[in-house]
């Protein structure tokens, strides 16, 4: 055992272990507690990696994103390579003593999912400069075109990648600084959704380290059921470290309008008209929202508009208490440049916009997928970043749409004061793949709610206000699944994954019948205890 010199103490209950082929170094020891417990646990291991205990490390692990919740690990794992995942991995799987792992990429969960009370928190972004080549693409030659990327790749870098290429992936999330396998582990959605489905279904391979600690290749045509498991399975069944993803020749514009309405009906009918048609004739993107009299005052969105155009639209807001967006992109390059305009009019002219209120910007592919990096860089300068983010995404059916709308933003949200944007998104059930662990509405077209609401002081507020639109659902009969879900009960676990609950349980049983991965979610947690709020 080599000690540090004692300069480098910071206090007396610092403790840092490096495990660098087997040297187990730890500084400020005083007396096991359950994290040197542990470690000295997998001392035997060998592992090239890191595992950090101190006080620093541990408290950047123990909440999240939205800053609600905390639960504090043993220790924090950098791995520097996937073997040793899956090594970290196995060795709680055979262990006496088994602890929870979950992997974290940026952390950008809401609600705890990637906290584990009392295990380890696996440092994804630990492999991402390992200088090893995990972003690749294969276009030129390969049917069809693909980029394989590590697990822990942001999806800027990801494109960035392609963009080399001419090529980029068809389906995105509206923010880019997350990882492939943590939005994968989802469903990763946003206004291209209706047209390409969700990330999940543009993928053809994964490598995954399952709770056995097993390292698997699956496809649709290999292992296939492990495949389907993992893709929106909330990381309850392997942890994702590639991913072999679809892509396809980049635009390098995209004709970005908004239209206001004051009517809901035309608003959500027109939107739902735009996703039925050819991916030609209509947007390549699609989103709404919904802007409140004070909406876009503290609102990243609002920079698309100038100073003119905002207090135009919030004094429409004011007068019928809401109004709503909606936003299309239409990607076009230096070839079909000459048709844009004339195509975008065959478009916008059917929709029932408010006359007056059409707004158009031009901007390159890549600022527009990487718009709300604009937008964070705004908000991060007047401390309205990192904040408590208690968010709430719902996936409503069509058929109650109009009834949300009365109920939830006309009613509850009537005197919405907060900052974040409201975000109201139709989408086609038939684009995603129902073999997947992700649930939908059983409904043809079905919209995705964001209340990406955020606040300094007021957020229990929020928080009140979110079990209330909760309570309005419930009690209306409207049959909604939450997205990036967030439950505290087995048996609301069971009526969200409704008739996909016993395959869900079936796949957790084949490969993590220790129910060691991602506790944080709390689907499977009466071995690694529960969150406690903030």
């Amino acid at each position: 055992m080599v000690f540090l010199p004692r300069t480098s103490f910071m206090f007396s209950s610092v403790v840092i272990v490096f495990l660098v082929g087997g040297l187990l170094s730890i500084v400020g020891q005083h007396k096991p507690g359950p994290a040197v417990s542990l470690l000295q646990e997998i001392h035997s291991l060998q592992l090239n990696s890191t595992v950090c205990v101190d006080p620093e490390a541990v408290d950047r692990a123990s909440t999240d994103f939205g800053l609600i919740t905390r639960a504090v690990p043993a220790a924090v794992f950098r791995p520097s390579s996937d073997r040793d995942i899956a090594a970290l991995v196995g060795f709680s799987y055979a262990s006496a003593r088994p602890f929870g792992i979950a992997p974290r990429g940026r952390g950008h969960s809401v609600r705890g999912q990637a906290l584990a009370r009392d295990g380890v928190v696996v440092d994804m972004g630990a492999l991402r400069g390992d200088g090893q080549g995990r972003i690749r693409v294969c276009g030129e030659g390969c049917r069809p075109s693909y980029v394989d990327a590590g697990g822990e790749q942001l999806w800027i870098d990801v494109l960035r990648e392609t963009m080399k290429h001419g090529l980029a992936p068809r389906s995105w999330t509206d923010y880019l600084y997350l990882t492939v396998g943590g939005t994968l582990s989802n469903a990763g959605i946003s206004g291209q959704t209706f047209l390409y489905g969700p990330q999940i279904s543009n993928v053809y391979e994964l490598d995954v380290i399952t709770g056995k600690g097993e390292t698997v290749t699956c496809s649709e045509q290999h292992e296939a059921d492990l495949f389907f498991a993992v893709l929106g399975g909330l990381a309850q069944f392997g942890i994702i470290t590639r991913a072999r993803i679809a892509i396809e020749p980049a635009p390098t514009m995209v004709r970005w309008v908004r239209l206001i309405y004051k009517d809901f009906a035309a608003f959500t009918g027109d939107q739902e008209r735009l996703i039925s048609l050819e991916k030609k004739k209509g947007f390549n993107y699609v989103e709404g929202s919904v802007i409140m009299a004070n909406s876009l005052a503290d609102n990243w969105r609002s920079s698309f508009y100038v100073e003119e155009d905002i207090t135009r639209i919030s004094r429409l807001a004011a007068q019928y208490g809401a109004v709503y967006c909606l936003e299309g992109g239409k990607y076009y390059d230096h070839a079909t440049a000459p048709s844009i305009d004339q195509e975008l009019k065959s478009v916008v002219d059917a929709l029932r916009y408010l006359p007056g209120f059409e707004f158009r910007n031009d901007v390159s592919y890549m600022h527009f997928l990487n718009r709300v990096r604009e937008g964070e860089a705004k908000l991060q300068s007047r401390g309205l970043w990192n904040v408590p983010h208690p968010w709430l995404n719902m996936l409503i059916p069509r058929s109650r749409i109009l009834e949300f709308d009365r109920g939830v933003f006309k009613s509850i949200l009537k005197h919405n004061n907060s900052v974040g944007p409201i975000l109201i998104c139709a989408m086609n059930r038939n684009k995603w793949d129902q073999r997947t662990s992700a649930v939908v509405p059983d409904e043809d077209v079905f919209y995705a709610i964001g209340l990406l609401r955020s606040g300094v002081d007021g957020w229990r507020n929020l928080e009140e206000q979110n079990e209330e639109i909760l309570r309005f659902c419930d009690g209306a009969g409207i049959s909604y699944r939450q997205y990036l879900p967030h439950y505290t009960s087995l048996a609301e676990w069971r009526k969200h994954f409704g008739a996909k609950w016993d395959v869900f349980v079936e796949r957790k049983m084949r490969y993590d019948p220790r129910a060691l991965l991602s506790p944080g979610q709390r689907i499977f947690t009466s071995s690694f205890g529960q969150h406690q709020s903030m």
